[in-house]
């Protein structure tokens, strides 16, 4: 199943750790299997506030994602991103391509 890593940007200080963080987040993604599916573009807010930007990163499943995130690569770069922003991050599995919201009724026991 497809896990995601999330990351809610706020208050970047778009300075050299950014800069030195941004060219070398790819090289730590590759042994994971991990892609960029939304990177630096500002969204189309239809509801509720929305400061910062949003950052999606793609893995084949959450054992890829964590095995990343811990790894002592993106270890070793984490702190010029945490440092020189506030953001919230997180690691989160997804739904399967014939997945229905019904199906978390479902699983809730709303069935």
């Amino acid at each position: 199943m497809t896990a995601y890593a999330i990351a809610h940007l706020q208050d970047v200080d778009l300075g050299p750790e950014i800069v030195d963080y941004i060219r070398r987040i790819d090289a730590t993604l590759a042994p994971f299997g991990g892609r960029f599916v939304i990177h630096g573009s500002t969204p189309e807010i239809v509801e509720g506030p929305w400061p910062g930007n949003l950052v999606v990163i793609a893995f084949p499943d959450m054992a890829k994602a964590r095995s990343w995130y811990d790894s002592p690569d993106y270890q070793a770069i984490l702190p010029l991103r945490t440092d020189n922003s506030r953001s919230v991050a997180m690691l989160v599995e997804g739904v399967a391509n014939d997945y229905r919201a019904g199906d978390f009724l479902a699983k809730a026991g709303f069935a």
